[in-house]
């Protein structure tokens, strides 16, 4: 039984929900495949979503970023828990390398772990890794020009950076980011996930009068400290759907979880999504013309790309941080509506096909 090892970040659910979809792509070209899945994100996201048998071994592959909330990245903590896990590094390193060495995989696969491609190389094991970003490209901004934090930083990064060196393959999910530091990447289309919509069903499951709108409020895997929901119950016109659970009396507003659907069919069934510029999310309501309404951090490197590509093949409008948390919505919700699609057809969306193939190769 063939064996792909998967090391996926945990920071959020973005990198799994790339991952899972090229994994069912291969699961058609390779019989009998088995995933290894290396990673924190819980088993609950893998069990509805992951189509071939798989076994989850939770384990921290790396940092990514430390967030106080969805659009917050606290950038001293983020430092200090890469210096923390760098400096444990060879520890974290012989870990991998005896687990990769028992499970005996034919590759492995990272988004974006440079520990598990340094840990596949010393064992002889063959490695790939997949993405629309890497880690030293998002923090590079976030170096400070203090002489003696700056020199842990830089060492930080040239660690990341010597490990996807020597990566064999890096496999690019438009739209990504420059990716200087792989020998070889190959780029594929935008990857979403394989959903219908059931725009009628949300709207029943909610209540939705004929006259009002569904808005699905989703900031990924990092959950919001807080919701106007105040202002939320007294926008006329509006239904919404959030994550977590909701208090007893909201007429507006339901919990997700309480849907009959999974999540990413609910993320498209509405008529917009208000959301933070990530890459399923925006990818996801290019493709399925979703309008989106986006609240940016400016301090992300992913950032600006997304919002280009949601413009582009998309309709979006922006919503400032501070509209946002104050529950002043209306505005960016009515400019929205009036949007009409570009004249541009969106990209066709073969991310997880296309990746596949190329994975496929290494069995």
């Amino acid at each position: 039984m063939p064996l792909i090892w998967c090391a996926i970040s945990s920071h959020g659910y973005g990198h799994a929900a790339q991952v899972v979809p090229v994994l069912n792509a291969l699961a058609h070209r390779v019989p009998d495949l088995h995933a290894m899945l290396r990673t924190q994100v819980p088993a609950s996201f893998f069990s509805h979503r992951l189509l071939l048998p798989h076994t989850l071994s939770p384990m921290a592959m790396d940092v990514g970023c430390i967030q106080d909330g969805p659009l917050t990245i606290d950038v001293a903590r983020t430092w200090a828990e890469h210096i923390r896990f760098h400096r444990g590094w060879h520890q974290k390193l012989d870990t991998e390398v005896r687990a990769m060495r028992e499970a005996q995989p034919a590759l492995v696969l990272s988004d974006i772990s440079p520990l598990a491609i340094a840990a596949a190389r010393q064992t002889g094991i063959r490695a790939a890794a997949i993405g629309s970003l890497t880690w030293d490209v998002i923090l590079e901004p976030y170096v400070t020009h203090n002489p003696a934090e700056r020199m842990a930083q830089t060492e930080v990064l040239d660690q990341i950076r010597g490990a996807y060196a020597q990566t064999e393959l890096m496999v690019r999910l438009a739209p990504g980011l420059p990716m200087p530091a792989f020998p070889l990447v190959k780029d594929v289309g935008p990857l979403v996930q394989p959903v219908t919509a059931n725009r009628t069903g949300l709207r029943q499951a909610v209540g939705a009068a004929a006259d009002e709108r569904v808005a699905v409020v989703a900031f990924g895997g990092i959950p919001l400290h807080a919701l106007p929901i105040e202002r939320m119950e007294a926008m006329a016109g509006w239904q919404f759907v959030v994550s977590g659970p909701v208090q007893a009396g909201c007429r507006r507003i339901r919990s997700a979880e309480s849907l009959p659907f999974p999540f990413g069919v609910t993320l498209v069934s509405g008529d917009l999504i208000l959301t933070k510029p990530g890459y399923s999310t925006l990818v996801e309501a290019v493709e399925h013309q979703v309008l989106v309404v986006y609240v940016r951090r400016y301090n992300f490197a992913d950032e600006e790309g997304l919002v280009r590509y949601l413009h582009r093949y998309g309709r979006g409008v922006e919503l400032e941080a501070g509209a946002f948390a104050k529950g002043n919505w209306e505005g960016a919700f009515e400019q929205a509506v009036r949007l009409d699609l570009p004249p541009e057809g969106s990209p066709e969306a073969r991310g997880a096909i296309d990746a596949a193939a190329l994975l496929a190769e290494y069995f």
